[in-house]
């Protein structure tokens, strides 16, 4: 019966408007719609992805091997199993223009393709003409593309030379775009197109060279892709073969924006949080403002369960109102902007409504609605109607009864759980939720410090009676000590620690190179080439130091005689092929952790040794076998030993080292890293390329930039996510200080009864802002550094530095936003009458 009275009183205190509840709205709707347009937009990339997988991936399918071509054995299978077949060899080189001293050079990612290529889609040249005709031999050159960015590097329009290795081509046009770009993945230098048959004389695919084979298949009519991929697998993947097809066309990019996007939708579940805060300020207002209202009803005889119900089911019909306006928000802004976000996009999109992500924003938003609402809502169930006339809320319990914190607890371990499930990323929301946590609890704590102090420091302040309301005010709290730390406070902190985050990620990327990192990688050198390519830099006054090593490239297929990716799962180490290098004794800088190296002239059973960080995460031990595919042949070998292998400072490291009659015979060239002195690096690169044009150089620097521009969308994207945050935190601050409007009036009227003038009232508000925002600002910035610590610790095992702009941006930030926002509430208690005011309380 109560539900019933309940629902009916609820309905018609409702009929008055949702006056006290515009920012209790604006905060659901605001984060509700940040995770529906994260994920809508997460969806439309994997349905564009999907549809347009064999177009992304050139064919139905891809057969990829490392350092070698295809077999007679795997070449016939393709052959009975595709319609169309197309050969493409990957690999990295140098593009030279001019000849001795005035060379000019540039890494480029080489593909060399068949006349078959493209298989699906085509490739947009410019000026506009025929792949074929690009290739075409004019007076014995062979043609060639390149994208506009070597072009314009390179000073090359269209019918100047340039050359690969030994073979030189005529730039026929540049490439806008090609069909399977996105299926190639990250390059470190831009593409040229080349016929593969027009390599032959340019000594660059030597044995032992650096260079991927793919085998694009265009399948029969009606051909069923998962029966195909399933038996190729089992005949070649232990022969080192790598499959793609057209279920996912571009892998590397449907990770990237599976998990960008989760730790988006993480970075937006922040700002839920900080929405839940003024969820809650909200709810706190409006029920002390109801508490003339709640007084008659129990007079009249109402029971505790009736009040709780009749408020319950108010908030919970707003905040439904609230997450279904956020939804429909979420819901269209993808579609109606998708023109310009496409534009954006390097990938395809297919933007609609899609309902699994509007289905997460929902559950995300009724989740923590519920558990914002219901601690004070709990809290008013066991105060009695006497006290209910004046000031009642602040008189109750600061705690809810258990039955209400046990289910607080259960909705919060309900939230953790599906946002686990949701992000697919267990750590990474245990990392997210934890943050948030000990923020709140933080914050908490500095705004009850903050009101002690200020209690403290009041009577101290003599003379400056504006200084000295400002902090009676906070220390009573009046000032909204409480909502501004919360609010404001855990929306900067989030944009702090994303902030620290990314500005440590470019100072691990880029920060103090000329100490830490070479100058070049030289790969392809070959075994008659190395003794050559020493002496030059041994002679070399500017090098400081050259570690080479002899280079191959396995594919780890089977641990202990079961698959790899069965044991080890999706560990980086087997999903793709990895660096092996052969010794013969243990080299000077390098630390055992256990186990021992091989003696001299070890011609026994193939040994390993293995890096110790990644053994420990794929659970090796010594003994343990691998077998590891090498140029298709399987070499199975024991783990003989651990090593230390520091990845950190970009130079040489390999994860697997062997002992060399283990890998005698097998092709392979060397690589190279020297360190010299920025200026002596042009010169080196230009003797060793004359001296050898097929040795690819790789400047450091060159290379870090490109990945600086991959990490630098990245950060724009978390940032737009913690700029969410923190409008959200603004809007609470904005009903915090809308909810104390009412103690200002009467502040106000009081003081200028007994002569403060309206400048000197108006600067008491500024400084008690000012004050809070210092101190939310302050707070922030520890909490955001804290939480921007343990990630880069534990999370990308990076070190930690404190990026000081960003750092004092925050604090000045939250003096800005908590003054404006007094401000704004400020000019209406001065433009009171006090005899009015005064006359209403009495």
């Amino acid at each position: 019966m109560s539900l019933r009275l309940a629902a009916r009183l609820a309905r018609r205190d409702l009929r008055g408007g949702v006056r006290g509840f515009r920012i209790f709205l604006a905060c659901l709707v605001l984060g509700v719609a940040t995770i529906a347009i994260v994920g809508s937009v997460r969806s439309a990339i994997q349905t564009g992805l999907a549809r347009e997988g064999a177009a992304l991936l050139g064919g139905d399918a891809e057969m990829r091997f490392t350092y070698r071509f295809a077999t007679d054995a795997e070449r016939d299978w393709m052959a009975g199993t595709g319609a169309e077949i197309s050969e493409l060899v990957d690999f990295r080189s140098m593009a030279v223009v001019g000849s001795g001293d005035a060379a000019d050079r540039a890494l480029t990612q080489v593909k060399a393709v068949d006349a078959a290529y493209p298989l699906l889609g085509q490739v947009v040249l410019d000026p506009p003409m025929p792949l074929a005709d690009a290739f075409a031999t004019v007076d014995g050159l062979p043609g060639a593309a390149m994208e506009r960015a070597l072009s314009d590097r390179l000073n090359l329009n269209p019918g100047d030379r340039f050359r690969l290795g030994e073979q030189e081509f005529v730039l026929r046009a540049t490439i806008r775009s090609i069909p399977d770009g996105l299926a190639d993945g990250f390059a470190l230098g831009p593409r040229t197109l080349v016929l593969s048959g027009d390599l032959g004389s340019s000594g660059l695919l030597q044995p032992g060279t650096l260079f991927t084979t793919k085998y694009r298949l265009r399948l029969p009519e009606g051909a069923d892709l998962r029966q195909t991929a399933d038996e190729a697998k089992s005949q070649f993947t232990e022969t080192g073969m790598r499959w793609t097809d057209a279920r996912n066309g571009a892998p590397g990019i449907a990770d990237f924006t599976r998990r960008l996007s989760a730790f988006l939708i993480l970075v937006g579940l922040s700002g839920l949080a900080v929405g839940g805060v003024g969820v809650s300020v909200a709810v706190r207002t409006y029920l002390a403002d109801k508490t003339a209202t709640i007084a008659t009803l129990r007079t009249l005889g109402a029971d505790r369960r009736t009040i709780f119900q009749l408020y319950f089911l108010q908030i919970g019909a707003l905040s439904l109102l609230g997450i279904v306006l956020g939804l429909v928000l979420g819901g269209l802004v993808p579609v109606l902007l998708a023109p310009l976000i496409t534009a954006q996009l390097p990938v395809p999109a297919v933007f609609a409504i899609y309902p699994a992500p509007l289905g997460e924003a929902a559950i995300y938003g009724l989740l923590t609605a519920f558990i914002f609402t219901l601690w004070p809502l709990a809290r008013t169930e066991d105060i009695r109607a006497a006290t209910l006339f004046r000031e009642a809320l602040s008189q109750a319990s600061w705690f809810p009864r258990w039955p209400y914190l046990l289910t607080i607890l259960a909705a919060l371990g309900l939230l953790v759980g599906l946002a686990m499930w949701f992000s697919g990323s267990a750590r990474l929301t245990l990392w997210t939720i934890g943050g948030l946590c000990g923020a709140l609890v933080l914050l908490s704590l500095a705004a009850g410090a903050a009101r002690f102090l200020a209690r403290v420091a009041a009577p101290l302040v003599r003379g400056k009676p504006a200084m000295r309301w400002a902090l009676a005010a906070i220390s009573t709290g009046r000032g909204g000590a409480f909502p501004v730390m919360l609010s404001l406070g855990l929306g900067l902190s989030v944009l702090s620690a994303v902030g620290q985050i990314d500005g440590n990620l470019r100072v691990a990327i880029s920060g103090n190179l000329p100490d830490v990192a070479p100058s070049y990688f030289f790969v392809d050198i070959q075994k008659d080439q190395i003794d050559g390519f020493n002496a030059r830099l041994d002679e070399d006054p500017s090098v400081t130091r050259v570690e080479s090593a002899p280079m191959l490239r396995g594919v780890i297929t089977r641990i202990n005689g079961q698959p790899a990716q069965e044991v080890a799962g999706n560990h980086w180490v087997v999903r793709g092929d990895r660096g092996i290098t052969y010794a013969e004794a243990l080299p000077k800088t390098t630390r055992l952790t256990a186990g021992e190296w091989w003696t001299a002239g070890y011609t026994g059973p193939p040994l390993i040794s293995f890096a110790a960080e990644e053994a420990e995460e794929l659970g090796l031990h010594l003994g343990d076998t691998l077998t590891v595919n090498i140029l298709g042949r399987d070499i199975e070998a024991t783990i003989a030993s651990f090593r230390e292998v520091d990845f950190s400072t970009a130079g040489m490291g390999f994860v697997m080292t062997m002992n060399p009659a283990s890998v005698a015979g097998a092709p392979h060239s060397y690589i190279a890293t020297v360190y010299a002195e920025e200026r002596a690096e042009a010169a080196i690169l230009r003797d060793v390329a004359s001296a050898y044009p097929n040795i690819t150089a790789i400047r450091v620097r060159d290379a870090i930039d490109r990945a600086s521009d991959v990490l630098a969308g990245l950060a724009t994207a978390t940032s737009y996510g913690a700029g969410t945050s923190l409008l959200t935190g603004f809007l609470v601050l904005i009903g915090a200080a809308a909810a104390g409007q009412g103690a200002r009036l009467y502040e106000a009227a009081v003081l200028r009864t007994l002569g403060a003038t309206r400048g000197l009232i108006l600067w008491s508000f500024l400084l008690r802002s000012a004050l809070l925002g210092a101190v939310a600002g302050a707070i922030a910035l520890s909490a955001g550094l804290l939480g921007a610590w343990a990630v880069g610790t534990f999370v990308f095992e990076t070190g930690f530095t404190i990026i000081w702009p960003s750092a004092l941006m925050i604090v000045a930030g939250g003096v800005i936003v908590t003054t404006a926002a007094g401000l704004i509430f400020a000019w209406r208690p001065l433009a009171a009458r006090s005899a009015a005011v005064l006359r209403a309380r009495e």
